[in-house]
């Protein structure tokens, strides 16, 4: 007893290291919705130029999900982890130095790879450091974790760009010394950098336990990927993850141009607080669509949310500012159940190579670059209204999911009737 009271205090550290990543990863991967209005300005950019940023970012994680879990078969978490970071705090540093959109378009790609890397890996690490009994409530407690940096992240854009308002701040003022003038925004970078590498240390400085990795969390081997590309319930689920990002990102990403668009708000103020909302929302959501699962089958309240977000998201295309800015952050808030439905949904669709299939899963956050660059793309062609209304035909196809979804078993709910 004594032994595995000492066993779980001594993965504590590996826990708390695991929602430092989560934090980061949310942190560095959403501020991208902020910045993207003085990306744009800063180089002069067209609509479709501004919509390759995220692409190069997502691409990568799209790219790279499948290689990072054949990379965590052959490397310890150590080794991995303190490359991503080192990696990332001279990708970072790389850009700052140097200010340019290719730099910058190759700094998003490097960083992209790198948190699919992470994200490969940390999972694992928090089942066993937590005990697999605490799984489900520490995974929750990492979705609160990345939600809170999505909602904080444009408050350092904020505290960075905004002069007059931190006019005698020596740190604000000092981290934009590095950057040119015009470019207050790239400062951010310095911030990553030094954050990545102070994690490089920390992990380098820090004992892992060992552990064997569950059905799962395995990469599997070529043949079980084979297998279930084969199989139209994992092409179907791969496509229903691919509309999820696509629409968390198409709408994150381009809140703050709306809005200075069509309603004259300012992108540094405004425009990064309502992006702040958006990821807030999605969080509380998330919380609050765990509790629902226990009383509703998930495909009725993926029909349910479905169907409220493309309301909200009309809603916010066609209203006027205050509609806009309730809007955005109520679609952050129906959408947050998506995520979790699709993944439970498939993974109970399919009878084994779990850990394959997550791997699949995971390519499709592809649609986080492919969606809001086809945004851009028709924003440019047409306006960027009619752009963000190609989204309603992704969350079309989520919505149909609660319809022809067959899983297995389903999520086991609590019924509120007596027992006769």
């Amino acid at each position: 007893m004594e032994h595995n009271k000492a066993t779980t205090k001594r993965y504590f550290h590996i826990i708390g290291l695991v929602m430092i990543v989560f934090f980061v990863i949310s942190f560095i991967t959403n501020i991208l919705n902020s910045i993207i209005v003085d990306v744009k300005g800063s180089f002069d950019l067209s609509l479709t130029l501004t919509g390759l940023l995220p692409f190069t970012f997502f691409i990568a994680y799209g790219i790279m999900s499948i290689p990072a879990g054949f990379l965590s078969e052959r490397f310890s978490e150590k080794t991995l982890l303190s490359v991503s970071f080192l990696v990332m705090a001279i990708a970072s540093m790389g850009f700052a130095l140097t200010p340019q959109y290719s730099v910058f378009s190759i700094t998003l790609f490097i960083l992209g790879c790198c948190m699919a890397v992470l994200q490969v890996i940390i999972n694992p690490m928090l089942r066993v450091a937590g005990g697999e009994e605490h799984f489900a409530f520490n995974s929750v407690l990492a979705q609160l974790v990345f939600g809170s940096a999505s909602f904080l992240s444009p408050y350092l854009y904020k505290y960075l760009v905004n002069k007059e308002e931190v006019s005698n701040d020596m740190i604000a003022d000092m981290l934009r010394g590095w950057v040119p003038e015009d470019l207050p925004w790239a400062s951010l970078y310095i911030v990553f950098a030094g954050i990545s590498l102070l994690l490089f240390f920390y992990v380098f400085f820090t004992k892992y336990p060992k552990f064997e990795k569950t059905e799962e969390e395995r990469a599997g081997d070529k043949s079980s990927y084979w297998d279930l590309l084969k199989n139209k319930w994992t092409i179907l689920y791969f496509i229903g993850m691919f509309c999820y990002v696509g629409t968390e990102q198409g709408v994150g990403n381009w809140i703050s141009q709306f809005l200075y668009e069509y309603h004259g708000l300012d992108p540094q103020t405004t425009g990064a607080d309502t992006v702040s909302y958006f990821w807030a929302m999605l969080t509380v959501g998330c919380l609050l669509g765990l509790l629902l699962l226990k009383f509703m089958d998930s495909r009725k309240l993926l029909i349910l949310a479905t169907s409220i977000t493309i309301v909200c998201l009309i809603l916010a295309l066609t209203g006027s500012s205050q509609m806009a800015l309730i809007g955005f952050p109520m679609v952050g808030f129906f959408i947050s159940v998506m995520y979790s439905i699709i993944v439970s949904l498939a993974l109970n669709s399919v009878k084994e190579h779990h850990g394959s299939l997550s791997g699949i899963l995971c390519t499709g956050i592809a649609g986080g670059a492919v969606i809001p660059f086809m945004v851009g793309g028709l924003g440019e062609m047409l306006t960027l209204k009619s752009g963000m209304f190609f989204l309603i035909l992704p969350l079309a196809f989520i919505l149909s999911i609660g319809f022809w979804a067959k899983p297995l078993v389903n999520n086991k709910t609590i019924s509120l009737k007596k027992e006769q």
